[in-house]
């Protein structure tokens, strides 16, 4: 996972992004930055790096005002605390933000693929900055309005007719009689991995998913991670970036975890998704070229939706076709204690409850407009995205936590499998899928970019 109010706007600040952009040359080191100001006229590359240096300090301080906002951060230690000291309120940022914006749109900067990728970054992430500072002083949007804001995309809006039309499919495949749930829950309880066994299947799946990432992906040397579980969480699992290519990755055992999961958190946290995009940025982004802006992660951003979007098809890029339900029925479902011929059933269930992701950010959307309230939104989960009361009300408690964050999974992946299959990394052509995924995750891309 990564990681917020409801209501229309109509008139919310609008930012014109300039569409056509000149770009600079040369890779820039961190300690090259000079301060913004007055003096002699600085190179392009130089002014971008001061730019991107307010950015930073801009972000940790609206983590001053929402603790939740600064996901990770590995820059100067210093500057955290200085954030601390010098707190300003959320409309004094917002118009910093709006002056480094115009600063951006008028550089006039040579022509360079990777530096005019990098400004582009730059004006979405303080765009959303910008926004999500009007929020905190009481804007009030939309569902809709929300995530454009924030993170540059719109999810669509799927009829009840659609999610009706997969749980006939699942209806039709699972045996027994009375309500879908019932049977749906009672044919998932003998695929649950025992807590007694749930590490040795979770560190063989993210072994698993790090050996097949490594054979088509170069990372770096010493990168590492560590896994811990955890109770009390509005999520089913976390990475923590904490810098020097290494992750803490969480798993919630709150409830019941299907065999399914261990694949899908391996990928989808480790490899080769949030533990791999991190440290890919951090060791050609930072490091190679010095460009500060990457050691900050601000969660309600455009980046949020690469990160989960890249880390969600990550897991169909590692375990391409058939070879997830190979290696699940082979290695996992007998770590597991579980019978394995009935690993095939089990995936094509799956398969059919995955056309139901988007029922999810409906709920969502209901709940944030106002249609609906929190326990008509557990219910809505119920009936269309057939979870359980206790997971449904795990999931309210996500929504409300993080509002229109939800598009960032289904959406995201969506645009990032759209994005890598339109230049050839296709399901028939896996090489050229990992050379253009891995390109996608070392860049700062942005969701308007892949559409």
């Amino acid at each position: 996972m990564r990681k917020t109010r409801h209501g229309l706007v109509r008139n919310l600040i609008i930012l014109s992004i300039a569409a056509t952009f000149a770009c600079i040359v040369g890779a820039c080191r961190v300690a090259e930055r000079s301060d913004l100001g007055g003096g002699k006229p600085r190179s392009p590359a130089s002014a971008l790096d001061a730019i991107a240096e307010a950015y930073v300090k801009l972000v940790l301080a609206v983590g001053v005002h929402d603790p939740d906002y600064v996901d990770a951060y590995y820059g100067p230690e210093g500057w955290r605390e200085e954030a601390k000291a010098a707190a300003r309120p959320p409309g004094v940022l917002h118009e910093e933000a709006l002056r480094r914006i115009a600063e951006l749109n008028a550089m006039k900067l040579p022509n360079d693929e990777p530096v005019l990728l990098r400004r582009t970054y730059l004006l979405h992430q303080l765009g959303s900055l910008a926004r999500r500072c009007r929020i905190l002083e009481g804007a009030k949007l939309s569902f809709d309005e929300e995530s454009k804001a924030l993170y540059d995309a719109v999810a669509p809006t799927r009829p009840e007719s659609y999610y009706a039309g997969v749980l006939e499919q699942l209806d039709r495949l699972l045996p027994g009689r009375g309500p879908l749930l019932g049977r749906l829950e009672a044919f998932k309880k003998e695929f649950v991995i025992p807590p007694d066994r749930l590490d040795a299947v979770f560190s063989a799946a993210i072994q698993e998913a790090r050996r097949r990432t490594k054979e088509h992906l170069l990372l770096p040397p010493e990168e590492s991670f560590e896994v811990e579980y955890v109770t009390g969480k509005p999520w089913s699992a976390y990475n923590w970036y904490k810098k020097n290519f290494h992750s803490v990755i969480q798993v919630n055992t709150d409830l019941p975890i299907y065999i399914d999961a261990a694949v899908q958190l391996a990928a989808h946290e480790g490899y080769p998704g949030h533990h791999v995009y991190n440290a890919l940025l951090e060791w050609h982004l930072v490091r190679e070229r010095g460009w500060i802006e990457v050691t900050v992660y601000p969660l309600f951003s455009p980046q949020s939706l690469i990160a989960e979007g890249s880390a969600n098809y990550g897991v169909e890029v590692a375990f391409p076709g058939d070879e997830r339900e190979a290696f699940e029925r082979d290695v996992l479902f007998p770590l597991a204690g579980l019978d394995r011929k009935r690993a095939g059933i089990y995936n094509d269930v799956m398969a059919v409850l995955k056309g139901l992701d988007f029922a999810g950010n409906e709920a969502a959307r209901r709940l944030i407009n106002g249609e609906i309230d929190e326990k008509e939104a557990a219910e809505w989960l119920t009936r269309y995205a057939l979870m359980p009361p206790d997971r449904a009300a795990q999931r309210v408690r996500f929504i409300q936590k993080y509002r229109s964050y939800v598009i960032n999974y289904n959406l995201g992946q969506e645009l990032v499998k759209s994005y890598v299959e339109r230049r050839g990394g296709t399901a028939e052509h896996p090489e050229r899928r990992w050379e253009i995924f891995g390109e996608l995750i070392s860049s700062p891309r942005l969701p308007s970019g892949l559409q």
